[in-house]
């Protein structure tokens, strides 16, 4: 059986999310969306809002469940077994970004390689800051966001106003 771990902080997980895990669903028996507790940024989720986020996201794709984790990723991934890391990908800056982080990773663990699938085009803007800037700014994020996670949004935004 092939695991794969899809880390990040997904706040909150955005349809760009979906995106690279949905198709890398298709290669892999079991893929595990890693929440980051603890982040070094600002959360507008906590960590359980967000793993709950992403567990209704996920409903319907069978081999894809969601765990936080704290720590470095290289040892969740050994932890649950998964000898991939999958990782989405937008522009350039991106690239550049997850290649250092995939050398580091490669360093501190030979056994765990990365996956890069590029983002659907409808998506290569998308990022969650920007998208809870636009949220916070009152603008439509319906088509960029599962419905629960866009009505968690608002929640949130008219809580912290």
């Amino acid at each position: 059986m092939t695991i794969a771990i899809y880390p990040g902080s997904f706040d909150p997980i955005t349809n760009g999310h979906l995106d690279i895990v949905t198709r890398a669903a298709r290669f892999f028996d079991r893929i595990v969306i890693g929440i980051y507790e603890k982040p070094n940024k600002q959360m507008f989720f906590n960590i359980e809002e967000r793993v709950e986020l992403a567990r209704i996201a996920v409903a319907g794709i069978q081999n894809v469940e969601v765990q936080p984790f704290r720590g470095l990723v290289v040892d969740f991934a050994k932890q649950i077994k998964a000898p991939v890391m999958i990782r989405g990908l937008r522009m350039s800056a991106d690239f550049e970004k997850e290649f250092e982080m995939a050398m580091m990773n490669r360093k501190l663990s030979h056994e765990l390689d990365m996956l890069c699938l590029m983002a659907s085009q409808e998506y290569q803007f998308l990022s969650s800051s920007l998208l809870k800037e636009v949220a916070r700014l009152g603008g439509d994020i319906r088509d960029l966001v599962p419905g629960h996670v866009a009505e968690a949004l608002r929640k949130k935004v008219h809580e912290k106003m």
